[in-house]
């Protein structure tokens, strides 16, 4: 069983996850109230295998964490447990370098499926982060092999970049200086050169690609 620590600033939810995760068989090394206290409280003669980080937290939120930890500690997984569900949130904690991401509603089931599977196979996908997503955050060295084998025009590579912000489609049509409608024609086209279905695939593939370098990436 997995070495865990819990950092989220909600101390109720905090005890009672930290009581869930004991029922399973895990083991809570400490707790903390946001990403500085936890950075404080690490120890290095007792890593844990796995951090389960909240997102919105004050001093250091869950993004600054999840990149301090891809720095420093590689070796830990990372769970993002949030109430968030947009395509931003998930996003961009992938690019953090986070293995999963759980809602926190979800059922306790998914929470025990979670834990297992960042602990035996190192990342953790469900019907909203697919573990092909995971894979290719993780795997950006993969990146030749895609570049020679698909081509797009340089149009197409800045909507691609804009897709991995927060802007709204008619946003970017602005910042591109185009119509909205021209826009959905860049969406879907890409959709079908890449075989992807949404924004989240969208961005993935630019970050895999190496369109957006993640270690310079300002939230």
């Amino acid at each position: 069983m997995a070495a865990i620590v819990l950092v989220d600033d909600h101390v109720l939810l905090r005890t009672g996850l930290s009581g869930l995760i004991k029922s399973l068989g895990h083991t809570v090394i400490f707790e903390a109230d946001n990403g500085e206290d936890f950075c404080k409280k690490l120890n290095e003669k007792q890593l844990p295998a796995i951090v389960i980080l909240d997102i919105n937290m004050p001093l250091m939120d869950g993004y600054q964490t999840c990149r301090w930890l891809k720095t420093n500690y590689p070796e830990i997984k990372v769970l993002a447990l949030s109430m968030y569900d947009n395509e931003s949130a998930i996003i961009n904690m992938l690019r953090a370098g986070a293995k999963g991401y759980v809602l926190k509603d979800s059922d306790p089931i998914i929470l025990k499926a979670a834990l297992h599977d960042l602990e035996h196979k190192g990342y953790y996908y469900s019907e909203f982060v697919s573990g092909k997503l995971i894979h290719a955050i993780n795997h950006l060295d993969e990146t030749d092999a895609l570049q020679n084998s698909i081509q797009l025009n340089e149009r197409e590579k800045e909507f691609l970049k804009y897709s991995c912000t927060e802007l709204t489609y008619k946003e970017i049509a602005a910042k591109m200086l185009v119509s909205p409608r021209t826009i959905d024609g860049y969406r879907d086209t890409l959709f079908e050169k890449l075989t992807i279905k949404t924004r989240v695939g969208l961005a993935v593939y630019a970050i895999k690609i190496g369109l957006i370098d993640v270690s310079k990436t300002q939230y």
